[in-house]
């Protein structure tokens, strides 16, 4: 992929230079795993490396400044923008060591999110980006979520990770509980941002306990009982194979 930088000042693009560019190198080996193992055969054109702002309100109408269409991937790069994201989602909950998290997180957590939008373009994935998905997202966007924290995280961190959005589904259980995992994006860009993160964190948990507790860590097993329940002509029934509220740390 081209690496190309949208940024409104040549001081932007110097304060970002270096992260970018060890974001690149990461992505790189990232995309040859894809490649190699998960069907990546359709590589975006590039990467354009922007503002939140810019993101968010030139290129998108979106909340969370990383997207990718069929021929790019846009993505803020700015660690401490994220940052402030993420606590955003908090909705003003105590949670001293959430908070905590995510006041300090790590470079490598903005590196998965990047890599979440390389993930899409699997040919592995039922669905094309001209498709109009109606079920079943919560599948590509788990798995999405599931590789790169599993390629691109440490053991600890990916444990981490896990642990702390366990918590936060467990916290926002009652407001956003009653909706089925098969309604993933209902709230995207309607509600609070911790509304739209819920089927995130929810369905990155399903994936996690499909690949690691039902699937003996096999992620093609998972694909491939994805794609065949879509063959029978049938809503992808994963999530009936377990209750995500008995989903622990």
């Amino acid at each position: 992929m081209k690496q190309l930088f949208a940024f409104e000042t040549k001081t932007d693009y110097d304060k970002y230079e270096a992260v970018t560019h060890r974001f690149q190198a990461r992505l790189d080996e990232y995309q040859t795993i894809l490649q190699e193992k998960y069907q990546l055969i359709d590589v975006p054109k590039g990467i354009v490396w922007t503002s939140a702002e810019l993101a968010t309100t030139v290129f998108s109408d979106i909340p969370i400044p990383a997207f990718t269409n069929k021929d790019l991937i846009y993505i803020s790069p700015d660690v401490a923008e994220w940052r402030t994201l993420f606590l955003s989602q908090l909705d003003g909950k105590d949670v001293p060591h959430i908070r905590a998290f995510y006041e300090t997180l790590a470079e490598d957590h903005v590196l998965t999110i990047a890599g979440h939008e390389l993930t899409h373009h699997l040919d592995l994935f039922v669905d094309e980006f001209d498709d109009e998905r109606e079920d079943g997202i919560w599948f590509e966007e788990g798995m999405c979520e599931y590789l790169p924290r599993k390629y691109l995280l440490s053991d600890e961190a990916f444990k981490r990770i896990t642990t702390i959005e366990t918590e936060l589904v467990e916290l926002f259980q009652e407001e956003y509980g009653a909706r089925s995992i098969d309604q993933f994006g209902s709230a995207s860009y309607a509600g609070s941002l911790s509304s739209i993160m819920f089927d995130y964190w929810r369905s990155f948990l399903a994936i996690h306990h499909l690949i690691e507790e039902r699937y003996d860590g096999d992620v093609l097993r998972v694909f491939e009982a994805y794609r065949n329940w879509h063959k029978q002509g049938r809503i992808v029934p994963l999530s009936t194979y377990f209750n995500l509220q008995t989903v622990r740390r």
